[in-house]
């Protein structure tokens, strides 16, 4: 290694180190423990409520590792409800394999989910996240199959299934 290669890439990686304190890793900020949704609590409460991984996805906006959520090969009927409040999110009639290792689903139950941007990691999405508790749930995509043509596809641990 020579010193110019020692110099300039010891400078991107200073750059780097800076740049990333500017730029918005994460969701943009949503009161998901404020005024705004039916169900609201602190964050301890939610902390006692929640395991550990369920509160990093939910109230954190984390995402869970591919392919590891048993509800990515749940095919039995029934509904998916919300981890924390247990909101109806969506039946199992619209659950499909998108071979993301994620639960993917074409439509939610009416009422059951809102949306709010997130651009993080450089790129623009559509973040889904409960209407009753305001949990982040997963992101919508434009590449589902019909009839909607939407794939909504959903953290496994933000999700619990009640079979029919």
């Amino acid at each position: 290694m020579n010193k110019r290669y020692f110099l300039e890439a010891s400078a991107a990686i200073v750059g780097t180190a800076l740049l990333s304190r500017y730029i918005n890793w994460g969701s943009e900020k949503m009161t998901t423990s404020k005024s705004g949704f039916e169900i609201t609590k602190p964050e301890e409460e939610w902390r006692t409520i929640l395991t550990p991984e369920q509160f990093q996805v939910l109230r954190k906006h984390g995402t869970e590792r591919a392919h590891t959520s048993p509800l990515d090969k749940e095919y039995d009927q029934g509904t998916y409800v919300c981890a924390a409040c247990e909101l109806p999110l969506f039946t199992s009639d619209t659950k499909f394999n998108s071979g993301t290792g994620w639960p993917s689903f074409f439509n939610p139950i009416e009422g059951a989910i809102a949306f709010t941007v997130d651009r993080s990691f450089l790129m623009t999405r559509t973040e889904v996240h409960c209407s009753r508790c305001g949990g982040h749930l997963g992101h919508v995509f434009d590449d589902g199959p019909a009839p909607t043509g939407k794939r909504y596809c959903m953290n496994g641990v933000s999700l619990k299934f009640t079979p029919a």
